[in-house]
């Protein structure tokens, strides 16, 4: 579970980083400096056209070309270290479902625990990768990095209870409709067209969870569906106000998002009832789980395009179910099973569909639960 968002290296750290070093790069070749590093009689409106489309569709793998001298074997295994960041962060954060089930710990108390180990160890994540205390960088976040925090913290509280009162199988089947609700929103609050091939996999997608539903027992079961619900409507809320402000340092605000949990628990919690063992799986859960998986994905993503990184970081939504039915053999009902196969078929055509459109957009639609 997450909170950041299937987003670009330099959408999580801010503009300043990531992309700067990309369009510093850019800048200081200037298209006379291409031309004579590749000994090439092209037009400069041309070339300046061609490396801004790559920086657009690749961008912090632009920069990795450039930086090898357009060494395209260094580029292929730098693309190859990406994939591997970002499907270990996928793998990091399948793991929810099983750190939900196997603490003891009341869920208040667990959600403040992981807050507080959550949120530092993301903000740590952030110093390291801007080489500085950046304790002031927060207040560069501003009202929309805040609404984000508060989404996060909404998705962040009813996810983890959904996988502790309902069925991990249900949860992940309701959560993958994100990107499709995320288009909704975006088309209801601001008027963002929509492609016919979203609309018609949003309608799949609707089936897939109206069949589960068939199957839902009244009392934790449909308790579990329902927080659910509230989970894939907080990432929503997260991914359209984060398309509309992709140069804020949303890490720091994802750090935020889980303080912001820790604080609204503490109220309900018993922090030192926790058995050590308990203390110690969340601190894992908070660090290894959500901490960790934010590292890589940030990671992968400078070094592969973000339509790809998505792709890959969407095999959290089969893998969470999958190792809660290993691990602790909770088997999902037949009805999730064939909703969920449902909404899966939606979801990975949508996501490919994307990747194949990948040199005419940017955005990654699918996020990561907190």
């Amino acid at each position: 579970m997450w909170s950041s968002g299937a987003l670009p290296a330099n959408r999580l750290l801010g503009a300043n980083n990531n992309a700067a070093k990309i369009n510093g790069v850019l800048a200081g070749l200037g298209h006379e400096g291409y031309m004579r590093q590749t000994q090439k009689k092209v037009k400069p409106k041309s070339i300046l056209t061609r490396m801004q489309g790559c920086h657009d569709v690749y961008g912090g793998a632009t920069l990795i070309w450039l930086c090898y001298g357009g060494n395209m074997s260094t580029a292929a295994s730098q693309h190859r270290l990406g994939l591997i960041f970002v499907g270990l962060a996928a793998l990091c954060w399948s793991q929810s479902g099983v750190f939900a089930r196997i603490i003891s710990a009341d869920l208040m108390t667990l959600l403040f625990w992981r807050g507080l180990f959550s949120g530092t160890a993301v903000f740590l994540f952030y110093c390291i990768s801007v080489r500085r205390f950046a304790i002031a960088d927060f207040k560069a976040v501003g009202r929309p990095g805040i609404l984000v925090a508060c989404f996060s913290a909404l998705s962040m509280i009813a996810g983890i209870g959904a996988l502790r009162f309902g069925n991990v199988a249900d949860a992940m089947v309701i959560y993958a409709t994100v990107p499709f609700t995320t288009a909704a929103l975006a088309y209801l609050v601001f008027g963002e067209r929509t492609r016919i091939s979203t609309i018609v996999a949003s309608l799949v997608a609707l089936l897939g969870v109206m069949v589960m539903m068939l199957g839902a027992d009244w009392g934790g079961g449909l308790l579990g569906k329902g927080l659910a619900v509230f989970m894939m409507l907080g990432m929503a809320g997260c991914s359209l106000v984060m398309r509309r402000h992709r140069e804020l340092p949303m890490m720091l605000a994802l750090a935020l998002s889980a303080w912001l949990v820790s604080a609204v628990t503490f109220g309900f919690a018993d922090p030192f009832s926790v058995s050590s063992q308990d203390f110690m799986l969340i601190g894992l859960f908070g660090v290894f789980q959500n901490a960790a998986g934010l590292a890589l994905y940030t990671l992968g993503t400078r070094r592969i395009p973000a339509a790809e990184a998505t792709l890959v970081a969407a095999l959290e939504v089969p893998f969470t179910p999958l190792w809660v039915w290993l691990l602790l053999n909770e088997t999902p009902p037949t009805y999730t099973l064939i909703g969920g196969a449902i909404v899966l078929v939606a979801l990975f055509t949508h996501i490919f569909g994307e990747f194949k459109r990948s040199c005419s957009t940017t955005e990654a639609e699918f996020a990561p639960i907190p």
